[in-house]
């Protein structure tokens, strides 16, 4: 673990109400249990967890978290959501988040990412409590060239797929609300990398499916092992969005932008890598193989250049992608001792949290 990088401050977040749309999901309930931390009154927005077993469920946070049971694609669901709550800050985390899924649901996909963000937006509009608003869009919001280098937040929106163009359209959405309504408090959207983690059961994402391989005493499927993504720890990032949203309080026009949270250059990583180390840290026969499937397009190479947060808001991470692989390893395997998933959650954030100190 390296330390000495900016933190979210307890003293800041202590009493703020906060409400974390999209609270169920895997980011959105370690957010939920952060902010928790801190002292934050959270408040949720949110279908039902999207994934059996799930974080959200497991850890019980339904006791922890008054979470109203809205579809982000009801605006007026959403905007009385927000009026009822009166939150000081709103992380908008709810989507469509998967590229498969994107080819057999586009116009669901748009409606969630795409339309779901501007009904976010409209309603914090007409709240006037808000100080401050955490956009989470995706690294893959990018015009991917296939390049070797990593984008920058200058670089043109993008995507090949419905999911990945969804995405790009929800920077813009939030671009012209910064521009043309918001003007008066924090607007930003932010973009990390390939998040992993404890408590994911997400279908088609490497890490949970690999997971539930070795929890199955089964090998692991590969469909595209040279495929290299920017992978890194679930914390790294939600600290990063943390850090931000103080900014956004403090200085909204000097903060309201886009922001990459992206890993160390060296820690973006071919799938094949990944499979090696999470096989030898599992042991007990632990493999995997190559599973050839005519699967629809996904990007074979995508970096994101963090340079901009780690020079304006002292953010980097703090795991390098072989403590992020241990630490999600180890969280399963717990879980599957029989250990108790909100502890799991809490020690590994606290322990994150001791090189803040």
């Amino acid at each position: 673990m390296q330390g000495g990088k900016a933190g979210p401050s307890r003293e800041f977040w202590n009493g703020r109400r906060v409400l974390v749309v999209g609270n169920t999901g895997f980011k959105g309930a370690w957010l939920g249990l952060w902010l928790r931390r801190l002292g934050a009154n959270v408040i949720g927005l949110s279908l039902p967890p999207p994934t059996t077993p799930s974080l959200f469920a497991l850890a019980g946070l339904a006791d922890l978290v008054p979470t109203d049971r809205v579809d982000i694609r009801d605006a007026v669901a959403v905007r009385t959501t927000l009026r009822d709550q009166r939150p000081e800050f709103v992380f908008h985390l709810a989507a469509q988040s998967l590229v498969r899924p994107s080819y057999r649901e586009p116009v669901e996909t748009y409606a969630t990412n795409v339309m779901g963000t501007v009904h976010v937006l409209e309603a914090v509009r007409a709240t006037p409590t808000v100080r401050g608003v955490i956009v989470v869009t995706s690294d893959k919001c990018y015009e991917n060239r296939e390049w070797p280098w990593a984008y920058r937040e200058t670089e043109p929106m993008g995507g090949h797929d419905p999911y990945s163009s969804s995405k790009g359209c929800a920077e813009l959405v939030t671009a012209a609300y910064r521009r043309s309504f918001l003007t008066e408090i924090g607007v930003a959207s932010v973009r990390a990398g390939n998040v992993i983690g404890g408590g994911d059961w997400a279908d088609d994402r490497l890490l949970p499916d690999c997971m539930r391989a070795l929890a199955a005493g089964e090998a692991i499927a590969i469909r595209n092992p040279h495929a290299v993504r920017p992978w890194q720890h679930v914390l790294d990032p939600l600290c990063g969005y943390l850090v931000l949203a103080e900014r956004l309080a403090g200085d909204p026009a000097d903060f309201s932008d886009a922001w990459n949270f992206g890993p160390a250059e060296d820690d973006a990583r071919p799938v094949a890598w990944i499979a090696e180390r999470i096989v030898a840290q599992w042991g007990d026969g632990a493999r995997w193989f190559h599973a050839c499937t005519d699967a629809p397009h996904e990007a074979d190479s995508l970096k994101v250049d963090a340079s901009k947060a780690r020079r304006h808001l002292g953010w980097a991470p703090r795991l390098r992608l072989e403590e992020a692989l241990a630490w999600t390893v180890e969280w399963h395997r717990c879980l599957t001792a029989g250990q108790s998933p909100r502890a799991l959650t809490d020690r590994q954030i606290a322990r994150y949290s001791e090189c803040m100190a």
